[in-house]
């Protein structure tokens, strides 16, 4: 299973950066998005501090959803999808292998250039390493919950705009305890708690989406 794991980890990898034009697309929205707050609200910078954790965590959020819409599409189109739930290895660690393969190649690069981005929206420096560290929680299981709706709507046409009404409520949670923790920081209180939750919003996404997943899976297929 780690072997099959591993494969299908690599495989995926080795198509994103063959596809780095479609993959970066969620990064340049994210740098977009943020540097464009600044020109909006000009140089009040002590209101674009107060809300920078917002700033950044929204524009985060978009930005995965943007990329989820891709995870499964190739495989639909090629029929690798089928072949992995006839695969003798269980289907939830294999599409696991593929979420997080979809994870380093879209949520990576947005954690790597997320301490720039901040820059631009005045967020101060105490809050930097917090910030990373919400990403780095939040991210995941922004990956992990929406392979759940990407599974659902793999077979539609133009499942973009019903992808996004599925996942964006489950996605709340995940920005309200990781805005907040960013906030914490930034106002000089203690961040433990909301990235407490975020560790225990991405351990459930790690155990019980990637089943979910595979059911989802079964149905758009079936």
């Amino acid at each position: 299973m780690v072997r099959a794991f591993a494969a299908i980890l690599g495989r995926d990898l080795v198509l994103a950066l063959r596809r780095r034009g479609e993959l970066g697309n969620p990064l340049v929205f994210f740098v977009v998005v943020v540097t464009l707050f600044p020109l909006a609200l000009g140089p009040a910078q002590e209101t674009l501090a107060r809300i920078a954790p917002g700033i950044l965590w929204v524009a985060a959020l978009l930005a995965a959803t943007l990329a989820m819409e891709a995870l499964f599409r190739s495989d639909f189109e090629d029929g690798s999808l089928e072949q992995l739930l006839l695969s003798p290895h269980p289907p939830a660690l294999l599409l696991l292998a593929k979420v997080a393969a979809h994870w380093l190649a879209t949520g990576l690069p947005l954690i790597l250039i997320s301490p720039l981005l901040a820059l631009f929206v005045n967020l101060p420096g105490q809050a930097l390493p917090v910030l990373v560290a919400t990403l780095a929680l939040g991210t995941p299981t922004l990956s992990l919950v929406g392979a759940i709706g990407v599974a659902l709507t793999v077979g539609l046409r133009r499942g973009g705009l019903l992808l996004a009404l599925l996942v964006l409520p489950l996605y709340v949670p995940v920005l309200i305890f990781a805005a907040g923790a960013v906030d914490n920081a930034a106002a000089g209180l203690s961040a433990a708690g909301p990235i407490y939750f975020l560790a225990a919003l991405l351990v459930l996404a790690v155990t019980l989406a990637p089943p979910a997943t595979a059911a989802s899976v079964r149905i758009s297929l079936g």
